[in-house]
């Protein structure tokens, strides 16, 4: 069985500033541009058979510029939808709950279209996307790469590992950069994380 390749989309505005970036469409700013290109020769490395992205324009530009233009749309590799808080930093979040911390607590309720999810939900999520790439591994020796978010990406870690979603927080995870998830006498493993070129 092959990797899992693991692709947070390029630098933003909002990546820059801390804010909480789900469902804005903020685009890629021109080191995100710069970055997506670069990830190329890192994935270049790899036998890729099966290529999916978040279906945020950030995400699938980051893929489209990384050589995966063709990268099927998948909405269960979207950001954590963080309902009230889309927008806003965590200080800003923390002048009014002190010790938030979004890994453990969630976010408060937004619109009913957004109304924000737990990290159990965002879980769920992840063990689906999990699924369906063990899908595609299943039939190759080549490797699936995922384009999508940093706050999702890092849950998706902690459920390969066998961790609980709130286990993401200790993935620290920066724009532009390649990890890898494969396997060890029959385990998963983390075998590099925030890989630049």
């Amino acid at each position: 069985m092959g990797d899992l390749l693991l692709v947070r989309h390029g630098e933003t505005e909002w990546s820059l500033s801390g804010q909480h970036t789900g469902r804005s469409d903020i685009p890629l700013t021109d080191r995100g541009r710069e970055q997506a290109r670069s990830i190329a020769s890192l994935i270049g490395k790899y036998r890729v058979d099966a290529a999916f992205t978040s279906p945020r324009s950030r995400a699938r530009e980051t893929a489209e510029l990384a050589g995966f233009g063709d990268a099927r749309v998948d909405a269960d590799l979207s950001e954590w939808d963080y309902g009230a808080y889309e927008g806003i930093t965590t200080v800003e979040i923390q002048r009014t709950r002190p010790g938030w911390f979004l890994f453990t607590d969630g976010v408060a309720p937004g619109p009913p279209e957004h109304p924000g999810e737990t990290p159990e939900q965002v879980g769920e999520r992840a063990d689906r996307m999990l699924a369906k790439a063990d899908a595609a591994l299943a039939n190759t020796e080549g490797s699936v790469v995922l384009f999508a978010h940093g706050h999702f990406l890092r849950v998706l870690t902690a459920r390969r590992l066998g961790f609980p979603p709130a286990a993401g927080a200790h993935f620290q995870l920066a724009t532009g950069t390649v990890s890898r998830l494969g396997y060890e006498h029959g385990r998963p493993v983390l075998a590099t994380w925030n890989l630049r070129p």
